[in-house]
């Protein structure tokens, strides 16, 4: 039986904030399947899961350390291939007749993304992410107080970095990427600089809490 005075306790922030980052990490790519309109910008709705886990990160960075920040995101992987693993599996399973017909011609047109853009999300994913914890944390060093601010502009700066590895690997040679990139990037930037640092405040808020309890 194991002593609970010798097992290693997991901060109640960390915990919930990474039950959350592993679903963001699954559910972003089947939202990713829908254009939203918002204000003037075109953007792809898997955007709002992935500033999610940009927050997350940022959050864990801020409270945690930077360590631990990036072991979240490499733990973020796991769920993020065995998502796409059970997809994979499920489309190859015959279809039963009897399901209901919109939805056996919507679930495989949804979901059957295909190997190149699978591929182009895990690496968008980790180069971001990593990138998103290196500045958030290169910035605390310069200067610990200016939280909303640090969060922006690495959440800007690594979304700029996703969109272009993302669309660059998933699109190139198959239709003209610069205007897809540009408008791409420029949603995420806006959305990185409105929601970003108040999210961020908001996590690091509860965080705090969480772990007082």
């Amino acid at each position: 039986m194991t002593d609970p005075t010798t097992t290693p306790s997991i901060p109640k922030s960390l915990f919930v904030f990474a039950v959350l980052y592993g679903g963001m990490t699954c559910i972003a790519g089947i939202l990713g399947a829908k254009q939203v309109a918002i204000g003037p910008l075109a953007v792809e709705a898997g955007i709002f899961p992935f500033l999610l886990l940009v927050v997350l990160s940022s959050a864990v960075a801020e409270l945690h350390g930077r360590e631990t920040a990036n072991q979240l995101v490499r733990y973020g992987f796991i769920p993020l291939i065995v998502a796409i693993l059970l997809i994979r599996l499920v489309l190859a399973l015959p279809t039963d007749p009897g399901m209901y017909e919109p939805a056996k011609e919507a679930f495989p047109i949804i979901l059957a993304q295909g190997s190149r853009l699978m591929f182009a999300g895990i690496i968008a994913y980790g180069v971001s992410q990593f990138l998103n914890v290196y500045i958030f944390s290169r910035l605390a060093q310069m200067n610990g107080r200016l939280l909303a601010i640090r969060g922006a502009v690495a959440g800007a700066l690594s979304q700029i970095v996703d969109t272009i590895i993302f669309i660059t690997i998933a699109f190139y040679g198959e239709r003209p990427i610069a205007e897809l990139m540009l408008g791409q990037g420029t949603a995420k930037v806006v959305l990185s600089f409105v929601l970003v640092p108040f999210l961020i405040i908001f996590f690091v808020k509860l965080g705090q809490r969480l772990d007082r309890r």
